[in-house]
């Protein structure tokens, strides 16, 4: 702004569109589409066309100015965003031996909104204290209209000590940072656009209702919670920055308090109180807390020679604080998580971690050391086998995090690895269990499946939903990228050329036996482990 050059207005206008449509044609004798009625053998239909659309508008004001009176720097934020979402794809028509059926895939409809308001104000006083306040308005529509907005306040404040003259000079300690925060966030990712509306599906083919000699598509209703709402964690962090030799060595110590209140989870339903076995709502508190080290470090610099660590450790502690719906009852184990075939192996109980497994204890042969099918051991000792008998067994979240980064560079040449661990994290190994009993082999006289290897350690006849000894521990070590990176230097008086070539997820280390130890909500039921990535590439600088 010409008269006023410390304000400045940024916008930013933003659209992504993506159309995809295809055509998929399985000859007749191709064993994947073959049928004993050669009428019925083969496919040939076209799908889509699948659309996606975004779109983002964000525009905000700053002001910042330096008051050498007062020795305050003053950076004044003001703001607006707007984002949209959508993805619509079709219902299509399938060609068979049979003729030109309605698919089985039902059409979709989905878009999301969100809008926010914003304020931020950084101030410091001659450089050695620091304040910085937020407050964010936020709305989503996946939440109606009694609940769709949300406010989220931040204040944070900050002593640099290395600037009190007092200290200013020393020679070993370059700096010293004192840091205490609070916050409120929000959360609404993965809970479905419309969970709080009551929506009807139509009907698929072969689900019509039979009403005098026609069939008629029929319309369901979904599963909804009016009042769903915010999941919001309001955090405290205490910590501090330090750094020794003129920065050769730095680093920071974090102690953190965290309170989740109104946790959104899929939980088991009361019978005949909703449309599903299944509801996504609001289901009670969670408090963590934790520790956080990271440290830095050149060890080595000279004009050939330079070597970078950076080395960062969290410890982390969760409980369950209350169950909200279990308000006025005796239940004490809400099951939750992703399910098989219905079962759901996690559970949410008060005064333990979340998304504990909740399944039975295995028994074991003496002699061989093999599982017992369907042997499960009498835990409250009433001479039955049932629900009562299931218990906690584990957590998914890991103990301990831990990141390692190194680089070292020998003249123009820099070798560069990032190494990542997770301790004590827990994984039920779905499709060791959905895939690794005989019964999966076949389930009709015209199919056959791949059997998972672990079938060879227990010999199961029918799957075990329920057993611990799928809950293997998914402790790991990671490499994730490995580099190498030649810089030429200038190849003319205009441009200079760096080369590199890099590899993503060069290994892992650890002892379970799926496909990948790393399971965010700890039930593994994927098929193939992460790709591993090779790349090369040219950097011109102009």
């Amino acid at each position: 702004v010409h008269f006023l050059p410390e304000l400045k207005f940024h916008a930013t206008v933003g659209a992504d569109y993506a159309k995809g449509d295809g055509t998929i044609y399985v000859p007749g004798y191709a064993a994947q589409a073959f049928n004993k009625d050669e009428s019925l053998s083969g496919s040939d239909y076209k799908y889509g066309p699948q659309k996606n659309e975004n779109r983002l508008l964000t525009l905000y004001a700053n002001y910042a100015k330096y008051f050498d009176e007062l020795k305050s720097n003053v950076d004044l934020t003001a703001g607006y965003d707007y984002q949209y979402w959508k993805s619509t794809t079709p219902l299509y028509y399938t060609k068979s031996g049979a003729g030109t059926t309605l698919s089985t895939v039902k059409a979709s409809d989905y878009r999301h909104v969100m809008l926010s308001y914003y304020g931020r104000l950084n101030y410091s006083f001659d450089g050695m204290y620091l304040l910085t306040a937020t407050v964010r308005r936020d709305a989503s529509s996946r939440f109606s209209k009694d609940t769709r907005w949300g406010t989220f306040p931040s204040v944070a404040l900050g002593w640099t000590l290395t600037e009190e003259p007092w200290l200013k000079d020393n020679k070993v300690l370059s700096n010293l940072k004192l840091r205490a925060s609070y916050g409120v966030t929000g959360q609404q990712e993965g809970i479905g656009n419309y969970n709080y509306l009551p929506v009807y599906t139509s009907s698929v083919t072969g689900a019509e209702a039979l009403i005098n000699g026609q069939y008629i598509k029929t319309y369901r209703p979904e599963a909804y919670v009016e009042n769903l709402k915010w999941e919001t964690t309001s955090s405290w962090n205490f910590g501090v920055d330090f750094g020794f030799l003129k920065g050769r060595l730095t680093g920071a110590v974090d102690f953190y308090t965290r309170k989740t209140k109104d946790l959104l989870a899929s939980v088991p339903t009361a019978a005949g109180t909703n449309f599903s076995k299944t509801i996504l709502t609001n289901v009670g508190n969670v408090d963590s807390k934790g520790v956080e080290v990271s440290l830095n470090a050149t060890p080595i610099q000279t004009k050939d020679w330079e070597w970078n660590l950076s080395y960062n450790f969290t410890w982390q502690n969760m409980k369950v604080k209350n169950l909200s719906l279990t308000k006025g009852g005796n239940q004490t184990n809400v099951k939750v998580g992703p399910s098989i075939d219905a079962y759901q192996f996690q559970v949410l109980t008060e005064g333990y971690e979340p998304y504990m497994f909740y399944v039975y204890h295995q028994l074991y042969d003496r002699e061989t050391g093999k599982p017992i099918e369907g042997a499960y051991a009498d835990l409250n000792k009433d001479g039955e086998i049932n629900e009562a008998d299931l218990y906690r067994y584990h957590s998914p979240a890991p103990k301990y995090i831990m990141g390692l980064s190194t680089s070292l560079r020998y003249k123009q040449l820099t070798l560069g690895m990032s190494f990542r661990a997770n301790i004590g994290n827990y994984v039920y190994n779905g499709m060791a269990m959905n895939a690794g009993a005989w019964e999966t082999v076949s389930y009709n006289n015209s199919q056959l499946n791949n059997l998972n290897a672990s079938f060879l350690k227990t010999g199961f006849k029918t799957r075990q939903y329920l057993s611990d000894y799928y809950v293997e521990n998914a402790s790991f070590l990671k490499l994730d990228n490995l580099s190498l990176s030649y810089n030429v230097g200038k190849i003319s008086k205009w441009a200079s050329l760096t080369v590199s070539a890099m590899v993503q997820n060069v290994f892992t280390i650890t002892g379970y036996s799926g496909a990948d130890p790393e399971v965010p909500n700890g039930m593994d039921n994927s098929f193939y482990p992460r790709p591993r990535t090779y790349s090369l590439s040219l950097g011109l600088q102009f």
